[in-house]
């Protein structure tokens, strides 16, 4: 089974600081502690799950070595002595076998996949959005123009491997080839680094970009943005960007995929006698006819007056609760009328409260079996 992106699981981006991942981890872990949930598979698995994630991302090393390559960066049977480069050497002497590692570049690397975190509200997502976003991201060095050397100065071809990236060693009767230790699989080497850079070629930056949320997108719903991850190591591609969709709790409306729910508050003269209201929608206000001796926690289900989904040919539901409200600070004439209310409901109760009478009937019958 896939395992699930480390950042993904603590729910944080790619440049979270130290303090962000471990406020987080101690959230999750106090929240699916296996001693909190006994009993309960699903919440220790997202412990545990939580852990290897932290435990990854909280070193700077293995971290580095997981934005690079992923979780085969931080796998113990591909890396040599935990570090990233030792999980690109492997690789580089499997390629280098294969072909002959002429003119190689071992060190040329897809750039990181980069996350971000987007909360939008509810109509947002109904009828989908346009906005500007600002990521952190690793880009190619104005100055030097990624190739890491001072103005005005070039790198130079490495000796040890004469520009090819690797060296070959033999071992008895083996030849092996293997990532040019001098140059790390470059084929060059920097003699003067960039004043801005330090030779690394890439910088920080932060970029604009404008997003497009389509109509219909949910909670934890992802956006990918071909090739606006960080920008690649030594001409390699650069990753991409995945906007992950937060729905910011609406004050009216609790979604559920497609359908919406709401709660609708009722007199109760509204309640006994029965009359046309307007309730709220997603598009304003619709009527509906509230019958006679509605009962609170009646459902009236508006068909297409939910949402859309992205992938969905139909509109989802509303779905309105009514709630019976009960008056409060009553006056004095209107705790009469309700004390005579009660006399008259007494003299029939069978009639007029139906679901008291057959609950009083159950309870005898529980006491006298």
């Amino acid at each position: 089974m896939n395992k699930r992106d480390y950042y993904e699981v603590l729910g944080i981006n790619r440049d979270a600081s130290e303090d962000e991942i471990k406020k987080t981890y101690r959230k999750l872990a106090m929240e699916h502690h296996p001693d909190r949930n006994p009993d309960n598979p699903k919440s220790e698995g997202r412990f545990k799950e939580a852990k290897e994630a932290y435990e990854i991302l909280s070193d700077p090393n293995k971290r580095e070595a997981y934005d690079q390559y992923g979780h085969a960066g931080v796998d113990p049977s591909m890396a040599r002595s935990g570090s990233a480069q030792g999980f690109a050497d492997t690789f580089g002497d499997i390629f280098g076998d294969i072909f002959g590692g002429h003119g190689g570049r071992s060190n040329v690397y897809r750039g990181a996949d980069l996350r971000y975190n987007m909360e939008i509200s509810l109509e947002q997502a109904a009828r989908g959005t346009e906005t500007k976003i600002r990521i952190p991201t690793m880009e190619a060095c104005e100055i030097c123009h990624g190739s890491g050397a001072k103005s005005g100065t070039t790198p130079i071809t490495c000796p040890s491997c004469n520009g090819h990236g690797q060296v070959r060693m033999q071992q008895g009767f083996f030849s092996i080839q293997q990532t040019c230790p001098k140059c790390h699989g470059s084929g060059k080497i920097v003699a003067s680094p960039c004043v801005k850079c330090s030779g690394a070629g890439r910088v920080k930056q932060q970029k604009t970009l404008l997003v497009k949320i389509p109509a219909g997108v949910d909670e934890n719903d992802r956006i990918r943005l071909s090739g606006e991850g960080e920008d690649g190591v030594n001409g390699g591609p650069p990753g991409d960007l995945y906007v992950v969709v937060n729905l910011i709790p609406h004050s009216v409306f609790q979604r559920d995929h497609n359908d919406l729910h709401c709660e609708m508050p009722i007199s109760f003269t509204t309640a006994a006698l029965g009359a046309e209201i307007e309730i709220p929608t997603i598009d304003g206000y619709a009527k509906i006819k509230v019958p006679a001796e509605t009962q609170s926690g009646k459902i009236f289900r508006l068909r297409g007056k939910g949402i859309k989904g992205v992938r969905s040919r139909a509109h989802g539901d509303l779905l309105c609760h009514m709630v019976v409200e009960t008056p409060v600070k009553l006056t004095t004439r209107q705790k009469e009328l309700f004390h005579e209310l009660e006399a008259l409901n007494q003299e029939d109760s069978s009639r007029h409260s139906p679901r008291t009478k057959s609950w009083m009937n159950k309870v005898h019958e529980f006491f006298t079996e």
